[in-house]
């Protein structure tokens, strides 16, 4: 494939400067949305989780500038994980520390098996319907909070209004994918975020500003808000193990895939890096308080629109990450966004991830038996039901074992493995 500028091309600034901004609006949107979910999750009030916010973007850029100096050195768009999300949405009722000690430790493990090799041996364990199904259950098992975001009712809008702004705005969206040429395709979900929130306040004015939210600052450090201490659950373990499991495969898909349109002769060698940085992001994560990073597979789309593989042109937008992390009002202005908005972006970015699942399982495929059937349907079966397990029978489980056989995502996980491997091992 021809490029209009390669990976080791350096555009006009000009152009560097255009091509990072757009890299920037891509990478946002998907920031704020998780980091608003996740800091909501954690924090009662509104100052909170603008700090969380800003210890996120500022993680995401540190690990952004990484991955470009040190690890794989593509423009690979990096951003939360959505499984660490599932991880972190199941250690409800544990201490935040004891959440990110987690993903500390499960960063650090990454970090050592990719320094030392041994990410062969998992390779094995993750055959393309495995793979599959871990992509799709990371949709599956957020389910429960999908729900929570759309039904948030919002005086005066009633839970019927609800219910319709948000299928509307989910087939805009999808009509949209399908018909917007090049980049406006590729930085749909910002357009999305800002004329779902002003048809929400056009629609119901009344819902705007029903909370009293603080002035926010222009600039404002962080770091005197780290308070982390760590601490240790065998349950809340095991259950970010298995996520970082899946954490390495779906890293591991994203440079691949970038591996495979832009050819670099060292290919090899950018997958172990790029892993290693990830870990390594991952261990930062943990230390700040915040979900850990992942490389996103969107970039072979962005760069095939575009024409621009260059790394060079997405360091302003690691630039302007690092810089946004230092405002709170531009954080605060930006994340202003309605949940029920979250809520059915989220729907559209997951669907996506579940087309992503299907088409690998049946381009793997050559005949669709039951047997096929049968290893995808019963570990979808089971993390659905397990996400939506009520509270107070989770909380009649043994301690230890409640982040365990309360996520859905391990459980899912756990019954594919199991089904692949040996039920219907070939």
């Amino acid at each position: 494939m021809q490029f209009k500028y390669g990976l080791y091309e350096r555009p006009p600034l000009g152009e560097t400067l255009l091509y990072g901004f757009q890299w920037f609006a891509i990478t946002l949107p998907t920031i704020i949305v998780l980091g608003k979910i996740t800091g909501e999750f954690h924090f009662a009030t509104y100052l909170d989780q603008m700090v969380y916010l800003q210890k996120l973007l500022f993680v995401m850029a540190v690990s952004l500038m990484a991955q470009l100096f040190l690890g794989h050195r593509m423009p690979l768009i990096v951003g939360p994980s959505t499984i660490l999300l599932v991880g972190i949405l199941s250690g409800a009722g544990h201490p935040a520390d004891t959440v990110y000690s987690a993903i500390l430790l499960g960063g650090l493990i990454l970090s050592l098996a990719s320094a030392t090799g041994m990410l062969s041996y998992p390779k094995k364990l993750f055959s393309p319907r495995v793979v599959a199904v871990v992509l799709i259950l990371i949709a599956f098992t957020l389910a429960p909070s999908l729900v929570n975001l759309i039904t948030a009712v919002t005086e005066p809008a009633s839970p019927l209004a609800h219910v319709l702004f948000s299928l509307a705005l989910v087939f805009t969206l999808f009509a949209a994918n399908r018909f917007l040429p090049g980049v406006w395709k590729s930085t749909l979900i910002i357009w999305a975020m800002a004329a779902g929130s002003l048809a929400w306040f056009a629609l119901f004015p009344d819902t705007f500003g029903t909370e009293q939210i603080p002035k926010l600052p222009p600039v404002s450090g962080f770091f005197k808000h780290l308070t982390f201490g760590l601490s240790f659950d065998a349950g809340v373990l095991i259950s970010f193990l298995v996520c970082f499991l899946a954490l390495f495969v779906n890293d591991l898909g994203s440079i691949q895939s970038m591996n495979e349109l832009l050819k670099p002769a060292d290919a090899e060698k950018r997958i172990n890096r790029g892993i290693l940085v990830t870990g390594l992001s991952n261990m930062l994560s943990g230390f700040f308080g915040v979900i850990g990073p992942v490389n996103y597979s969107l970039s072979p789309g962005v760069i095939a629109a575009t024409g621009c593989a260059s790394r060079v042109a997405m360091m302003p937008t690691a630039a302007l990450l690092l810089l946004m992390s230092f405002s709170p009002a531009a954080i605060g202005f930006l994340s202003g966004v309605p949940s029920i908005v979250v809520g059915t972006i989220l729907i559209y970015i997951l669907s996506s991830q579940i087309s992503a699942g299907l088409m690998m399982l049946f381009e793997s495929i050559e005949e669709f038996q039951l047997s096929d059937g049968l290893i995808i349907g019963l570990p979808l079966m089971l993390a659905t039901i397990t996400a939506f397990l009520p509270a107070a029978f989770l909380s009649g489980l043994p301690a230890v074992l409640r982040p365990i056989l309360g996520n859905g995502f391990v459980v899912g996980i756990t019954a594919v493995l199991l089904m692949e491997h040996w039920i219907f091992r070939n």
